[in-house]
């Protein structure tokens, strides 16, 4: 357990880094840090991730939502088809993440991927959001 805790802490320290990059305040945060230390079991560490997720699609949608209403006509089907198709390759990235033949480890990664995934796209919509 203590190797699988420090090889996904690190993998998790590797997703803030890309993460905070991308947009500062948009790292994994305090709390999250505290509940993945405080995890015991697997079941704790997902139900951490499974919060962060929430935490993390609000914020995709948001954003989302927000620099769609800006958009001319043209522009808004253009973001409406982009953000299918990101959709549509991050469930299949994050999917194969989750190796059936993993274990628990693998859906730990695929949730991960999930979660650095809409943290990342939401920061890319809040700065294209800013930038208009």
């Amino acid at each position: 357990m203590t190797v699988l805790r420090t090889m996904l802490m690190l993998a998790l320290a590797a997703g803030a880094v890309t993460t905070a990059t991308a947009a500062p305040d948009s790292a994994r945060g305090k709390q999250y840090e505290r509940c993945m230390e405080k995890a015991v079991s697997n079941v704790d560490m997902q139900e951490c991730m499974s919060a962060r997720y929430a935490v993390e699609d609000k914020r995709l949608n948001v954003a989302y939502r927000a620099l769609l209403a800006g958009q001319p006509g043209a522009r808004k089907n253009q973001l409406q088809e982009a953000q299918r198709l990101w959709l549509k390759y991050t469930e299949a990235n994050c999917a194969f993440y989750a190796d059936p033949d993993g274990g628990t480890s693998a859906r730990l990664a695929a949730s991960e991927c999930a979660i650095s995934a809409r943290a990342a796209r939401a920061a890319e919509l809040e700065e294209l959001a800013r930038v208009r």
